[in-house]
């Protein structure tokens, strides 16, 4: 009986022992599986986005772009902010820090290469490359996000992302440096989940560089590495790369970059509250970014105002969060932005994209789908119809736009249902949460 019970004993202690590396290996399998499916999908987005960069124009941003490289190489980056592209009616203002810049002048001077144009690497070809390589980086940090945090993200979540129409429409075809500007900020935001402030203020700081537009969430990052004692590393990571990438424009000539890139106004009456403003008919809420009357030139201060506020006060209030809420307080401050904007363009919609995904993988979908669906009726409308190959707007047929501008009210009215449930799932989370308070928000209720 004792040889019996002594086997017994040893036979179900070595049980758990021998069904752990079993467990570990069927996740371990798991785990390589998810990967070669995102991989494999962000490779089969990339392979499609370098086709249709290869094969088309993109939208009339591409010959903007283009005359603004031109005149960068011809006349210098002061000449070009203060007069734009001055044989163009309504020239459009050169709005991006030096860096865009400098990228432009590179690639007008490869494109006329003869390897290049023997290899049909074009202008319109290179703009995009960046932009299409970023969505690729982008998937793989979330799939990397997902395997060092506590975020879960579906599989089909991180599949539909890394083939998102949105983001195949906006890279692929549109022709702008959106994605590499959202890539920058979700590395940024990756190294809060990782510790590391210097490496944040960096990414950041290379944000900003595309787009100024980032420094909307700035207060998320400074007050979370405010909360953890860090802010200093941070902050001087930030301030001297910005400083030195931007000292040329502002030793040289800063009212000018201030007034071109820091004070850039969007175009009004394409978006949310702005569109039906306008459709009231009232000359003082007719605006275009080129004639700003002074209604809306009111209206538009006080709703970017009401933006800025609301992103201080979330960092605020999230401040003693995790670092997985401090990437959750990035896509309020979006959320935010998109209701109340008063200046739209149909690139916008890859901001906020990894951002909502890993807020919420279901409204991510939802706003997905109906983004896709304004942006195919967008271009559609742009280029004529199928096949795309060059869409125009804009500049020369404003009317047509205002045809298709509609369109944008579907994901506007998914980002204010998806901000209501959001606000109504953290209120019963926490049911003394307050919206007009500036007390840090109870743990619960992230």
């Amino acid at each position: 009986m004792i040889g019996v019970e002594l086997s017994l004993r040893r036979s179900l202690q070595f049980t758990p022992t021998a069904e752990l590396p079993s467990l570990q290996s069927v996740a371990r399998v798991n785990g390589q599986i998810h990967a070669i499916v995102i991989i494999g999908a962000a490779l089969v987005a990339l392979f499609l986005k370098l086709s249709i960069a290869y094969y088309t124009f993109g939208t009339n941003d591409v010959a903007a772009f283009y005359m603004f490289a031109r005149s960068l190489n011809e006349h210098g980056l002061e000449w070009t902010y203060r007069n734009g592209v001055p044989w163009l009616s309504n020239s459009p203002v050169f709005n991006h820090p030096p860096l865009p810049a400098y990228y432009l002048q590179l690639i007008d001077v490869l494109s006329r290469q003869e390897f290049c144009r023997a290899h049909g690497l074009t202008f319109p070809f290179l703009l995009r490359l960046p932009g299409i390589v970023a969505d690729f980086i982008a998937a793989l940090i979330l799939f990397r996000t997902i395997g060092t945090s506590q975020i879960r993200i579906p599989l089909w979540a991180l599949v539909l992302f890394a083939l998102s129409p949105v983001s195949i429409m906006v890279a692929g075809f549109h022709g702008n440096t959106d994605p590499v500007m959202v890539m920058f900020l979700l590395v940024a935001s990756y190294m809060c989940l990782r510790g590391r402030p210097i490496l944040c203020g960096i990414f950041f700081a290379l944000s900003c560089q595309i787009k100024v537009i980032p420094l909307l969430v700035l207060p998320v990052f400074c007050f979370f590495w405010l909360r953890r004692g860090t802010a200093l590393r941070f902050t001087v990571a930030f301030v001297l790369l910005t400083a030195t990438m931007w000292s040329y424009a502002l030793v040289s000539f800063p009212l000018l970059f201030v007034r071109n890139v820091i004070a850039y106004g969007s175009y009004w009456g394409h978006w949310g509250i702005t569109y039906w403003l306008q459709l009231t008919g009232s000359p003082q809420l007719n605006a275009t970014r080129f004639a700003m009357p002074a209604a809306a030139t009111v209206i538009a201060v006080l709703l970017k105002a009401a933006i800025i506020l609301a992103a201080v006060v979330i960092a605020w209030r999230r401040r003693c969060l995790s670092a997985e809420a401090a990437i959750s307080s990035i896509a309020y401050a979006w959320i935010v932005f998109f209701v109340f904007t008063p200046g739209f363009c149909a690139y916008y919609l890859a901001w906020l994209a990894p951002f909502v995904l890993i807020l919420s993988p279901v409204f991510y979908a939802w706003l997905t789908a109906m983004s896709a669906l304004f942006l195919f009726f967008f271009y559609n409308g742009l280029t004529g119809g199928l096949p795309w190959f060059i869409g125009v707007s804009k500049y020369t047929d404003p009317d047509r736009l205002s045809l298709l501008t509609p369109w944008s009210l579907w994901p506007w009215v998914t980002v204010i249902c998806g901000m209501i449930l959001l606000w109504k799932k953290a209120v019963n989370a926490a049911p003394s949460l307050r919206l007009f308070s500036l007390e840090p928000l109870p743990l619960d209720g992230a």
